[in-house]
C-alpha cells in the first residue's frame, strides 16, 4: 500500500482529480465492499478478527466523542462517493492485492521494477531532505560544530537512524535511503504480495540487508521502535477507504506506538495540504490530552507534552495558484515524537 498512482506524462492532471476520477470510476459495490472489509479485518497469523473489530470500535466511539472534525472530509456512512471524491478502490486491501500480483507478474517474465509512486523526482526529494534532517538532529544531540565536515560524517551519523517504511509496497524508498547513507532499513505492508516484490527487487539491485515483512500499521504486530518512519502515500489510501476516519484514528495510535521518543515521522500526501496534516496531529495530540486528563494526575505527571510536534516541511516542491491560493501536488512533513 504505497499511495496514489501519478502519471508523470501528464502533469497537468492534479492527484486530487484523480482520485475524483478514481473515485467515480471505480466505486466498489456495497457487495464488493463488504468482502473487501472482511478481507481487510481478518487477519489470520496476524491477529484475531475480534481484536480488530474491538480496536475499531474504540476508534469510532474516539471519533464521535471528539469535539474536532477530522482533517479529511471522508466518510463511511456515504453509499456513494461526494462532488470532492471521498471513497476510492484505492483505500481496499483487496485492490494493492490485485496490483502487486499483476506487478509480480510482471517483474518475473519481464524484469519490471514496478510504480514509483509519486515519481523519482519527489522520492529523490524527500530521501534526500530526510537525509539532512536527521544529520541535523545527530548533530544537535551529539553537540557536534564541525558543520563544515557534515557531508564527510553523515554516515556515521546515520548509522544510529534505524528506519521504518510504512506500505512498503516495492520498496524503492528503501533503496533510496540506502543510498542516501541509512543502513538499518525495514518496511512493512499488509499485502503480501507487495512484500514479494520488494524482496526480489532488494536482492536484485543489491540491497539485501534491507528487511522487508508483512503487517498492518493499523494492526501492527511489530514491537520495536524507530528512530526514522516514513510515510509515502499509506495514510492517503487509509483515508480512501470507507471507514477512512475511523481507520485514520487508528492509524496514529498505532504509528504513536512504533515511533521512538526524540524519533521523527515523515509523512508525504498527495491527498492532504500541509496544513491538513498539522490539524491531523493537533486533533491526535488533543485526544491523547483528553484521556491523559481523565488519568490520575499521578499518571499523567509523565504525559505533559503532546506525543507529536510540528517539525519541519519540504519548501522545494513545485508550486501552482488556483483560486488565489499557492499551493503544490506534493506535501512532505516531519514530526517530532515528543
Amino acid at each position: 500500500m504505497a499511495g496514489i498512482r501519478l502519471a508523470p506524462e501528464e502533469p497537468e492532471t492534479t492527484p486530487q482529480q484523480q482520485a475524483r476520477a478514481t473515485a467515480t470510476d471505480s466505486l466498489a459495490s456495497d457487495d464488493d465492499r463488504s468482502i473487501a472489509a472482511d478481507s481487510w479485518s481478518i487477519k489470520s497469523e496476524y491477529g484475531s478478527t475480534l481484536d480488530d473489530d474491538q480496536r475499531h470500535a474504540d476508534a469510532a466511539e474516539a471519533l464521535s466523542s471528539a469535539n474536532f472534525r477530522v482533517s479529511s472530509d471522508y466518510s463511511s456512512d456515504k453509499e456513494e462517493p461526494d462532488a470532492d471524491g471521498g471513497q476510492s478502490m484505492l483505500g481496499l486491501q483487496s485492490y494493492w492485492d490485485a496490483a502487486y500480483s499483476d506487478e509480480l507478474t510482471n517483474f518475473r517474465e519481464h524484469g519490471h521494477t514496478g510504480e514509483v509512486w509519486f515519481g523519482d523526482d519527489v522520492m529523490e526529494i524527500v530521501t534526500s531532505w530526510t537525509k539532512d534532517l536527521c544529520v541535523e538532529i545527530s548533530q544537535k544531540e551529539m553537540s557536534v560544530s564541525d558543520n563544515g565536515e557534515v557531508n564527510d560524517q553523515a554516515d556515521k551519523y546515520l548509522s544510529s537512524w534505524n528506519v521504518l517504511d510504512l506500505g512498503t509496497g516495492n520498496g524503492l524508498l528503501l533503496h533510496q535511503l540506502a543510498k542516501e547513507g541509512f543502513s538499518d532499513l525495514t518496511g512493512t505492508d499488509y499485502s503480501e504480495g507487495a512484500v514479494e516484490l520488494a524482496q526480489h527487487l532488494s536482492q536484485r539491485d543489491g540491497f539485501p540487508n534491507i528487511r522487508f515483512m508483512v503487517d498492518d500499521i493499523l494492526d501492527t504486530k511489530l514491537e520495536r521502535q524507530f528512530k526514522l518512519v516514513m510515510d509515502k502515500g499509506t495514510l492517503d489510501a487509509i483515508g480512501l477507504h470507507p471507514d477512512g476516519p475511523v481507520k485514520r484514528v487508528m492509524y496514529w495510535d498505532s504509528v504513536s506506538k512504533l515511533v521512538a521518543p526524540g524519533g521523527i515521522l515523515v509523512i508525504t500526501s498527495c491527498n492532504n495540504t500541509k496544513d491538513e496534516l498539522l490539524e491531523e496531529v493537533e486533533n491526535f495530540n488533543m485526544r491523547k490530552s483528553n484521556l491523559t486528563g481523565d488519568a490520575s494526575s499521578e499518571a499523567a505527571s509523565g504525559t505533559d507534552h503532546p506525543p507529536f510536534e510540528y517539525l519541519s516541511h519540504v519548501r522545494t516542491y513545485p508550486t501552482f495558484m488556483f483560486g488565489g491560493s499557492v499551493g503544490s501536488r506534493v506535501a512532505t512533513v516531519a514530526f517530532l515524537r515528543k
